[in-house]
């Protein structure tokens, strides 16, 4: 076995979640997903495919019409003066986490310098880590509650030697997300270093802000087809596809048919009956994701004023993704996000994810913070836990 996979930690969140295992009175808000059912007329076109016996290999680049309806789907929610998505840019993963993996793949070797903006969900950092990249992080700096990015240390750290820059936003943990002129910034020094962006963009219409496409800012609005760019997307978040594993990635043309190698020594293909799925839920996304967003920031404004009023919690409103990232400011009591994590599910049946799981190593930034994802259909489960936290925080 390879030292660096040896190295691997576990993951936190589920360090956290096998404390809870079998325990039916715990409030579980660990992991990230919703805990509503797949739409039913996603779920029958699956099962329609699978009657069908579309049980065989397809295409190493996905179904040819849901790389359409993608290509179509995208540049719907491109700004006015993006360059439109072409299906020919599009490549049909295994879900978001497979699609993330195919990019370092493609474009990391061992050595390589890759920089990677965190707090970030854990498998970012230590996906190049796998191929034997040196990582080296940027942190968001928290100001209230609010996390910001020091635009002049990214820049910095970000030279003619960085391979690769991997950016998540809207950010999970945080919620942190890339105005539109930070992105412009950041692909114009990238241009002159010559370092490619891995842009994880799940949560672009999970996004609460006004604007014009009912999405956050994404550097497909403002990157040209030929850039040093990939963008991640994934059917788990906006489509409650969570399960389902089928997400994609958006390229050059030139780097597609190399991406269908990959795909092809990694997984074939996407299932064709997961891809029907898909392609229903993209062509009637109307009947899912607006809907869902709305929920969403109806979960939201419950949770974070009811966080805010708890003593000695420090949040502020996410602008985008479906997780409250808050502090617990007695740092002598809750230094360790794990054990403070392990404690609240043993002694107060609250279930929430470390805010060190999101680190590549723990910092001071991480410590003390928790993330709370807020995707519950039933709003009401937000207010009992957070009043399971304040009875436990008074203790």
């Amino acid at each position: 076995m390879r030292q660096t996979v040896l190295n691997l930690e576990e993951s936190m969140i589920r360090q956290v979640a096998n404390a809870g295992m079998g325990r039916s009175d715990v409030l579980k808000f660990w992991f990230g997903e919703s805990d509503e059912v797949t739409p039913a007329f996603i779920r029958e076109a699956a099962a329609a495919s699978l009657q069908q016996g579309e049980i065989f290999y397809t295409h190493n680049l996905g179904l040819p019409e849901l790389r359409e309806a993608i290509a179509r789907y995208s540049t719907g929610l491109r700004t006015e003066g993006a360059a439109p998505i072409a299906a020919e840019r599009i490549a049909v993963t295994s879900g978001g986490v497979n699609a993330l993996m195919l990019a370092v793949q493609a474009l990391v070797d061992a050595g390589d310098e890759v920089v990677a903006v965190t707090p970030v969900w854990p498998n970012l950092t230590a996906q190049p880590a796998i191929m034997g990249a040196v990582v080296n992080c940027v942190s968001l700096r928290p100001v209230a509650g609010q996390w910001q990015l020091d635009m002049d240390e990214l820049l910095d750290a970000v030279t003619s030697k960085t391979r690769l820059l991997i950016i998540n936003a809207p950010n999970n943990p945080t919620g942190w997300t890339l105005t539109r002129a930070e992105q412009e910034v950041i692909l114009a020094h990238c241009r002159r270093t010559g370092t490619w962006i891995l842009a994880d963009e799940v949560y672009e219409r999970l996004y609460y802000e006004a604007t014009p496409n009912g999405c956050a800012p994404s550097f497909l609005d403002v990157a040209s087809p030929q850039d040093r760019l990939i963008v991640v997307h994934s059917f788990s978040k906006s489509f409650l596809m969570t399960g389902w594993r089928l997400g994609w990635l958006v390229m050059p043309t030139s780097a597609t048919p190399h991406m269908g190698k990959l795909v092809e020594f990694n997984t074939s293909c996407a299932p064709v009956f997961v891809q029907r799925a898909g392609l229903v839920a993209i062509e009637r996304t109307a009947d899912v994701t607006p809907r869902l967003v709305n929920h969403l920031k109806t979960c939201r404004d419950t949770l974070i004023p009811l966080l805010q009023a708890v003593p000695g919690v420090q949040v502020a409103a996410p602008r985008g993704g479906m997780y409250a990232f808050f502090r617990l400011e007695d740092q002598q009591r809750f230094g360790d996000s794990l054990e403070t994590a392990k404690r609240l599910v043993v002694e107060a049946g609250l279930g929430l994810a470390p805010g060190n799981a999101f680190m590549v190593k723990p910092t001071p930034e991480a410590q003390g913070w928790l993330r709370w994802c807020f995707a519950s259909q039933d709003v009401a489960r937000l207010g009992q836990g957070v009043e399971r936290l304040r009875r436990w925080l008074a203790l």
